[in-house]
Formats: C-alpha cells, structure tokens, sequence
C-alpha cells in the first residue's frame, strides 16, 4: 500500500480521516469517493467527543480546537415529578464532552485533508471487485476505476464491506432514535454545561446544546424508544428516514409520549421542533470479523456499528484512522503486513464497543427500571452494572488510543 494508490469510498467524518491518514502513511495517491454532492457542512445533527479522547486525537494530529463547539461538564438525568418544569433529578454525572454539530465537525476533518488527496463529490460506488493485482470499483455512471487497495469508510450500508462479507448485515435492535434541533427557551434554560436526559418507560432522551451556525446555540435532542408496532416492518434491512418524512401516525406516537412522559419544560422543547427539522434513526448493531482482507479495509461504522448511547462513534472512526496511519507507517511496504496490523489493532475495539452499546441499549431503553422506585443508591448501582463498575473503563465515550 505504501507507494501505491488508495481509494476511499466515502467521504464524510472516517473518509475524511482515512484519506489523511493514507497520505501521510506512505500513499502516492489518495482518491475519495463521496456520493453526496450537496453540502454536508449543513448537516445539524449533534455529536459528541469525550474531552480526554478529543485531547488524544488533537495530539495525533486529526482533530482541531478551532471546530466550534460547546463545552459540556455534567449530564443530569431527569424524570417527570408532576407539574415541576424540569423534574426531579435522579442523578449528576461528570459529563466532559465537546458538543458539535456533525456539519461542522465533518468540515474542520475536510478542512484538513491533504491537497494531495483527489475527493470527488457525487461519486457513487455500487460495486468492488478484488483482483490479483488491484481493487476495480464500479460507480453509478458506468465507470471503472482500478486501485492497489480501497478503504470503505461508507457507512453501515457499505459497500465495501458487502465485498468484503456478502451476508453480513447490520442487525435492527428493535427501537429508533427520534432526532431533531430545537430553539432553547431561555425562560428556566439549564445551565450551558448541561446536557440532559430524560428518563421514561421504555426509554430514554438525550438533549444538549451544539452550535446553530450563526454563533448561538440551540438543543439537540434525540429519544430513544420502540416505535409502534406498525412501524417497526421493514426496519430489519438497514434504513433511515430524511427530515420531514416521518409518517403522520409515528410521530403523533412519539408526541403522545413526550406529552405524557416529560416534564413540562423538556416537553415543550420536543414539542415545538418543526416537522422539517426532526428525523428518524433505526438503532442497529454490527461487528466484524476483521478490518481487512486482502485489498480491502474497513473503517467508521462500515467496520463497527455500535449504538448512541457509548458516545464514542466519531472517537472510534477517528481512531480508526490513526491505527490506519500507524499501520502503513511500520509496515516496511507491505500491503498484507499493514492491513494485518490495522486489523489487529482495531478488531477487539470495535468489538467492545459493539457489547457496551448493548448493555446501555437494553438497560435504558429495551428493560427500563421503574424509575420513579429510583433513590440515589438504586441509580448507582444500575449505572455500575452496565459499565461492569466504572464508566471510566468501559468504553463510555470511546477507548483510549492504542499506543500514545
């Protein structure tokens, strides 16, 4: 791979990554291949990096401290106690992350990809087929490309790892992430460090301010929870629904639950995000059995899809990038040496993430507690438990970075 020519089919937050990484690992040429030929930057959804896991990266050179961002330090869980605006707290957890919109973390990633790197926007990739001597990948427009070796950073519908693993899919499990972007009303607003989450049967949601774009901040919010029955066919095949095409009945489900389940300050905050600004996320699990073989490697949630609540995806892909970066750099040349390395490095941490993401699904979203049974003691004790002791250890906002 060192001294040969790499494709990356996709472009967004691991694509950017990866076509850094390539380069600087030793890549003559770089090409990306992005579908998308509007502007990602506009993307408003949140996301979210751990301090300590954002410090790894800025060190390593991936990440930059001028991508605009609000500073989060605690994360108050909440449930609904009568008519009281905010609820009653259960618990106050350190929470030290830097909230972003994910256009604006994808544009500082894009920002520093190398000029040498080729990116082609509104660029498809429908096919990879592996030779003796080169990776071919077939695009929507009829044409073909040839490369010594592809990186599929496509997401969890990829591609590449369709090539790579013909019936592996990612598995639907069982409920939705309900998103959106909402005006924060500064009549008993939180405090700015806070993120909150409210707690119901059957679920959870997750709310904190981003950027708005214009040097202000608004909340993003997403809720967890089983959709009706009706809804939840076809969701078995991996999808997604845009902004704006959630079916009238869905969400008159999901706004009967925050009416009913939230206390009066957060639900007026779900309640008055227009229809245009929310979309619907089916949660799904992946792992698998390597990061590459052969040509081919894998990389963000092409290679691992684990659920929201660890917090630690971007971290992951990014982390995905500097392992790839590492492996080229002490692979004296070799292709099979260097995807072998990158494999063995980031295989296990996927797989960690992917069980992580399981156990908080399941103890916030698939069997909730009675919360409101929940003291102090009783919410410790449940948190504990899915993090096998300390949220420190687990994998909550990602793992340390290998090899610092």
């Amino acid at each position: 791979m060192s001294g040969g020519t790499v494709a990356v089919v996709g472009g967004s937050i691991a694509g950017c990554a990866a076509a850094g990484a390539l380069l600087r690992g030793g890549a003559a040429r770089v090409t990306v291949f992005e579908r998308a030929d509007g502007r990602l930057r506009d993307r408003g959804v949140g996301i979210a990096q751990h301090a300590d896991r954002f410090d790894e990266l800025e060190a390593a050179g991936y990440v930059s401290a001028r991508i605009a961002h609000v500073p989060l330090a605690r994360r108050v869980w909440r449930v609904r106690d009568g008519d009281a605006p905010h609820g009653r707290t259960l618990a106050v957890h350190p929470f030290p992350f830097r909230a972003y919109t994910w256009g604006a973390l994808w544009a500082g990633l894009r920002e520093r990809v190398p000029d040498g790197v080729t990116y082609r926007t509104g660029s498809t990739v429908v096919g990879a087929e592996t030779r003796s001597d080169a990776v071919r990948l077939r695009c929507t427009d009829g044409t073909v490309a040839a490369f010594d070796a592809v990186v599929g950073a496509d997401g969890y519908r990829s591609v590449v790892r369709d090539a790579m693993f013909p019936t592996l899919r990612p598995a639907y499990a069982g409920y939705v992430g309900w998103r959106g972007t909402a005006t924060i009303e500064p009549d008993g607003a939180p405090a700015p460090d806070e993120a909150c989450t409210v707690v119901f049967p059957g679920g959870h949601c997750m709310i904190y301010p981003v950027p708005d774009g214009s040097g202000g901040r608004h909340f993003n919010w997403v809720l967890y929870t089983a959709p009706s029955a009706a809804f939840q066919s076809g969701l078995d095949q991996p999808t997604s629904l845009p902004p704006g095409r959630l079916a009238a009945e869905v969400a008159e489900h999901l706004r009967g639950l925050v009416a009913e389940h939230f206390p009066p300050y957060w639900a007026r905050v779900l309640l008055s995000t227009p229809a245009a600004k929310t979309l619907v996320q089916p949660i799904y699990d992946l792992e698998v059995p390597h990061y590459g073989v052969g040509r081919l490697l894998l990389a963000g949630d092409a290679a691992t899809v684990a659920r929201p609540h660890t917090g630690g995806g971007s971290v992951k892909a990014l982390q995905d990038a500097v392992a790839l970066e590492r492996a080229l750099s002490s692979s004296g040349g070799s292709t099979g040496g260097a995807v072998a390395a990158y494999d063995e490095d980031r295989r296990g941490v996927g797989a960690d993430m992917v069980a992580l993401g399981r156990r908080l699904g399941a103890a916030q979203v698939e069997a909730t507690p009675d919360w409101t049974a929940l003291d102090e003691t009783g919410f410790a004790d449940w948190w504990r438990d899915q993090h096998g002791g300390s949220d420190r250890l687990s994998g909550f906002g990602g793992h340390a970075l290998r090899g610092r």
